[in-house]
């Protein structure tokens, strides 16, 4: 566990804070458009089933969600290393105002109009959401933590669990060791992204779109705990996050 930017704000607070949000976006936005948006494998696969079924209109909306994605997580990667290379602005901050500042809109524009009219939309905003939170947590945490899919987390989280169990009797000098730092941030990740889902299908099935009005505030408070570690991190520039470039 690490202070970013030396400041009380841990990757641990910040990762479990954007599962329970991405869980929400995930789980609640599958009531109103049919489609989960963070999980790039099952998008990938429906692509190239529908190719082989000659649905080639749901083949095209896949690649459309993919293609958010990635451009989701590009946009990360340049507002991070855009804000280092520029003293004034909040480099890690950046995406997390800029994912709020969408669901905000799409919250608002929710609650204007029906459901249906939105889906268009609603998919490749998401998924770009997605992608933009993703990208913004690895590279905070150095690829250690992952927010909107938790393939990765369960498989780390089985592997520890399989270090944890492991009988070091007569292993001579290889002794297996579980990371148990390791072991409670996976478990409060995927705990998290959990509550988070329940959370957001609770919302989103009551209230649409309007749902992710406080999930942008979450996210505008996580931002602006950035704002004041990353603040902090510049007046002692020996700390690791405030010169480095991922």
């Amino acid at each position: 566990m690490r202070h970013i930017s030396g400041l009380a704000i841990t990757e641990t607070g910040l990762g479990v804070s954007l599962a329970f949000i991405a869980g929400a976006v995930n789980a609640g936005g599958f009531l109103l458009v049919g489609q989960y948006t963070s999980h790039m494998s099952g998008i990938l696969s429906a692509i190239a089933d529908a190719t082989v079924l000659g649905a080639l209109g749901l083949a095209a909306a896949g690649a459309v969600a993919v293609l958010c994605f990635l451009l989701g997580a590009a946009c990360s990667a340049v507002l991070i290393n855009w804000g280092r290379r520029n003293p004034r602005h909040h480099p890690y901050a950046l995406p997390l105002l800029l994912e709020a500042g969408l669901l905000l809109l799409l919250g608002l524009i929710g609650g204007l109009l029906r459901a249906a009219p939105l889906v268009a939309m609603a998919v490749p905003l998401l998924c770009f959401l997605m992608g933009l939170q993703n990208a913004t947590i690895t590279k905070i945490s150095g690829a250690r933590i992952r927010t909107t899919h938790m393939t990765g987390v369960v498989t780390d989280l089985g592997i520890e669990l399989g270090k944890l169990f492991y009988w070091n009797r007569g292993a001579g000098g290889h002794v297996v060791r579980a990371d148990r730092v390791k072991l409670r941030l996976l478990s409060a990740v995927l705990s998290a992204f959990m509550l988070g889902g329940l959370a957001g299908a609770l919302g989103f099935s009551r209230l649409g779109f309007v749902s992710t009005l406080p999930l942008a505030m979450a996210l505008i408070a996580l931002a602006c705990a950035m704002i004041q570690a990353e603040g902090r991190g510049r007046s002692h520039p020996g700390l690791p996050d405030s010169q480095s470039i991922r």
